[in-house]
């Protein structure tokens, strides 16, 4: 996976990245991702998506990676609610699978039409 330097950039970043192939293996999280479901295992890399997901959401990824889609929503949990983003992960015009970012945002977000 070639994701330009993504160790570096995206080591840090408080935006948790997830990346699946076409068969839904991970092949790439960084910390935050990590640390974030780390009840799914210490380390995921190399297992199933579909195995830390409801059927619903597995059928939902399965759909992306047929057909290159995006999928946007939030979630909240408690007091921290999270904008959630699945888009293809192309490459060199291939799709290679679904990238999903995750990151926090206020609970009542301003909206601004422009």
């Amino acid at each position: 996976m070639n994701l330009v330097g993504a160790e570096n950039w995206a080591a840090e970043m408080d935006v948790r990245v997830t990346v699946c192939d076409l068969q839904g293996v991970i092949v790439y999280m960084n910390q935050s991702a990590v640390l974030s479901f780390k009840k799914y295992g210490e380390n995921l890399i190399g297992k199933s998506i579909y195995d830390c997901h409801n059927p619903v959401s597995c059928e939902k990824i399965r759909a992306m990676n047929q057909t290159p889609s995006v999928n946007c929503y939030t979630i909240q949990k408690g007091e921290e609610k999270r904008m959630i983003r699945h888009f293809p992960w192309i490459e060199d015009g291939e799709h290679k699978g679904v990238i999903e970012f995750s990151f926090p945002v206020p609970v009542e977000m301003l909206n601004k039409i422009r």
